[in-house]
Parts: structure tokens; C-alpha cells; sequence
């Protein structure tokens, strides 16, 4: 299937790593052109590289910190300059760590509301207003499955990311009419780092083996496994393609099967 994305510009968060540089490399795979933004310049550097190489597009380092008031115009306006518009933009932040509301603080809170929740609204004003004006663009945001089902150990992940959907289906239907999609993807468990870590800081605070934590999670997916970060990029380039032209609003979970509701 051509999803028809050859020549556009997609901007790319996270991108260093994980779920963002599988997404990044799907995306250039489809010939679009890509800016990776992520806070190790060094990193991002050498997957540009590697993506240009490979897939013959532009690819281009952006680091910033999203954490930061003024990253998300900076990011957008270099990513503009470079690219020369940003048609995609996939909004994806690192998660903050395992706690429990006995033991979360205040300012662990709003550090979190910050990185996974207005992070990403700065980028939606960073770049949606230019979707507007050439009429057609994605904006799609990554969550967490967490968002429709609360995952035990992850109070602000389950907080914070659950007011990102709120946000995303809001802006949807705002911006519908002129042509700009807005979707959000929730994965589940995948094989990346960041899921180690958090296997990690729960074996810690349990005093179980980090082998056991992640073979219980596999086990509580009906596919009986974790995914492949390619398998996420999968669906977040269907969205970002001009295949998925009437679907916008949704929140679409890649999950195995592990969300337990009907909606």
C-alpha cells in the first residue's frame, strides 16, 4: 500500500530511541522527509545520518529539551527552515518515573503535567496554525495506554496522559474543516528501553527480578508478548498518511489486546 507520503516533512519527537526513531525510520521508509528532535544531539546526529543513507531523504538533528518554555516554537521554526514547512507532527516525551500517591510530590506532578501533557499542547500551537493555512496536516500524539486504563506504580503517567486526550479530541474537532487530522496512539507494552527501566524501578521497589516483572507483563497480553517498537511505527504512518483521510478524534491503542473496555 503507497500511503502516499512521499515529500512531506514530518517533525518527530523522542526520536533518539525507541518508539520515536521507529517511527522516524517508518515515516522516511514512506519517503517523507524527517527533522528528529530528542535532548542527545549526538544521538540524533548518527540516526540522520544512518536514516539519509538508507532511505535517501532528508533527515535533520534537532535537539531540544521540550521540557522547556520556548523549546517547542524553536523546534518548529528549525525544523521549518530546514524542511520547509512541517506537514506531520508526532508528539512523543519519555514518561515520568514509576511512584505511588502515598509517595508522589508536588513538584514530581507538575514535572510530569509538563512533559507529558503541555509538551506536547506547545507543539500543537508550535505547528498546527501553518496546517491550517496550507489546509491539510497531522497532528498525532503518543500517550499511553495508560490514558484509558490506569497501569498500577504509574500515577503520573495515568494523570497527565489522560488530560493529553481531552486536549487531542478538543483540538480534532476544532481544527476538522480546515483540514488538519489530529489522532492519539496509546501504546501498550513494547521492547525498549524505557520499559526496562520501569520493569526496573518496579523489581526495585518490589523486590522481585526484573525477569520476572517483564515475564508478567507478557503474560497479561492476550497476543502473549510485548511489541516491536516497528509494529507502533506501523500505525502512527497510516495515520500520518493520506490513507487515513476521514479518521481524525480517535485514540487508538496498540496494545496487544491488553486494554480491557469496549471503547
Amino acid at each position: 500500500m503507497d500511503l502516499i507520503l512521499r515529500g512531506k516533512n514530518a517533525l518527530v519527537c523522542g526520536a533518539s530511541s525507541g518508539l520515536g526513531l521507529a517511527i522516524a525510520r517508518e515515516l522516511a521508509a514512506e519517503g517523507a522527509h524527517v527533522a528528529l528532535v530528542a535532548r542527545r544531539e549526538s544521538e540524533l546526529t548518527g540516526q540522520c545520518q544512518a536514516i539519509e543513507k538508507e532511505f535517501g531523504v532528508r533527515a535533520i538533528p534537532v535537539p531540544a529539551d521540550l521540557t522547556q518554555p520556548d523549546a517547542a516554537m524553536r523546534v518548529a521554526a528549525a525544523a521549518t527552515d530546514a524542511l520547509g514547512s512541517v506537514d506531520i507532527c508526532v508528539a512523543n516525551t519519555g514518561g515520568p518515573p514509576s511512584t505511588l500517591f502515598e509517595s508522589t510530590t508536588d513538584e514530581q506532578y507538575q514535572q510530569a503535567l509538563t512533559l507529558n501533557l503541555l509538551a506536547s499542547i506547545r507543539l500543537a500551537h508550535a505547528v498546527v496554525p501553518a496546517m491550517r493555512e496550507r489546509k491539510w496536516g497531522r497532528m498525532i500524539f503518543l500517550t499511553s495506554m495508560a490514558a484509558k486504563q490506569p497501569v498500577a506504580g504509574l500515577i503520573l503517567s495515568n494523570t497527565a496522559r489522560a488530560g493529553l486526550l481531552g486536549f487531542a479530541k478538543t483540538l480534532a474537532t476544532e481544527v476538522a474543516r480546515d483540514g488538519v487530522l489530529v489522532n492519539t496512539v496509546l501504546p501498550g507494552h513494547f521492547d525498549t528501553a524505557r520499559a526496562t527501566q520501569l520493569a526496573e524501578m518496579r523489581a526495585q521497589r518490589e523486590g522481585r527480578p526484573v525477569a520476572e516483572i517483564l515475564a508478567s507483563r507478557a503474560s497479561g497480553i492476550p497476543l502473549g508478548r510485548s511489541g516491536l517498537p516497528r509494529e507502533m511505527a506501523a500505525v502512527v504512518a497510516f495515520l500520518a498518511s493520506e490513507r487515513s483521510s476521514f479518521l481524525t478524534g480517535t485514540a487508538i491503542q496498540v496494545d496487544g489486546g491488553q486494554v480491557g473496555s469496549i471503547i
